[in-house]
């Protein structure tokens, strides 16, 4: 079953918008309706120069993607990071705190080397942009990291991470994000991924799954419900605090309530569905 693209939009979420909301819909509202922004973190920027390094593994024939030409890449990709984005080079404060970083960047690509060949992989897309308009309105869009195709037509949609995995208890929700990316997919092209794989670099996991029709309807409503949610958050104005550990990794603790702050003035013109989502590409953790 595919869906027309040609749909009047709505409204639009990525995986890694929805998830914000799900966390804490002021996190939402300050990070796509206020469109604050966020100071750049040494984590989330490894992330970042692994994915690139990675994709760039990737662009070459298979008997060169070997860890010494993963190694030889990471230095270059930061520069890179660095001349597209010179908030960035501000992290470190001299070559030796960089060297470390860069380091610990090393220790991440031996793990993804722990976890497959790449030499041995059939890779079809590398960072690839996807997108669907649902019946209602609602785009979904997001970049998948890598589309697998093997020779018998089966997909498997990869996702790097670069820390470590989660408990069980947490599984669902990392999944999340592939769910949504195999939906998406799923009404593009008709055919549903045969599998979702979570490469955790940090502690050298993998987390599979093999969605079906049913998983995938699940999520298609759980995210219209999630975006009628947001719509009626955004005609009264109200997006709540919802407290939790992962505020400790918040950038806004100075305007949330929870901890004595004020949000801003709600803004007068919110931004439209056409408008890009902020940090789109960003690598996750």
């Amino acid at each position: 079953m595919t869906v027309d693209l040609a749909l009047p939009v709505v409204g639009s979420l990525s995986p890694s918008r929805a998830g914000d909301f799900m966390t804490c819909p002021l996190l939402f509202r300050f990070r796509t309706i206020d469109r604050l922004p966020q100071a750049p973190s040494s984590a989330a920027t490894r992330g970042t120069v692994i994915h690139s390094v990675l994709e760039r593994l990737f662009e070459l024939p298979a008997p060169e993607r070997t860890p010494e030409t993963a190694r030889a890449l990471l230095r270059p990709e930061w520069d890179a990071l660095v001349e597209a984005e010179p908030e960035v080079a501000a992290l470190f404060t001299d070559e030796a705190a960089l060297s470390a970083w860069l380091g610990s960047a090393e220790e991440l690509l031996q793990g993804y080397f722990s976890l497959e060949d790449p030499r041995r992989v059939l890779v079809a897309e590398r960072e690839q942009y996807v997108e669907v308009v649902l019946p209602g309105g609602l785009r979904l869009r997001g970049i998948v990291d890598r589309l697998d195709v093997a020779p018998s037509g089966d997909v498997r949609v990869v996702d790097y991470k670069s820390g470590k995995s989660p408990g069980e208890a947490f599984e669902g929700k990392a999944l999340f994000q592939m769910k949504f990316y195999a939906l998406v997919l799923w009404r593009t092209t008709g055919t549903i991924p045969k599998l979702l794989q979570l490469m955790y670099l940090a502690d050298r996991a993998i987390l599979r799954y093999s969605p079906d029709e049913s998983d995938l309807l699940a999520v298609e409503r759980k995210l219209l419900a999630l975006w009628e949610a947001i719509e009626k958050a955004t005609q009264l104005q109200d997006f709540r605090p919802r407290k939790s550990k992962l505020c400790d990794w918040c950038d806004h603790q100075a305007l949330c309530p929870e901890f004595g702050g004020t949000p801003p003035p709600f803004p007068a013109v919110v931004p439209g569905p056409d408008e890009p989502l902020p940090e789109q590409r960003v690598a996750t953790t």
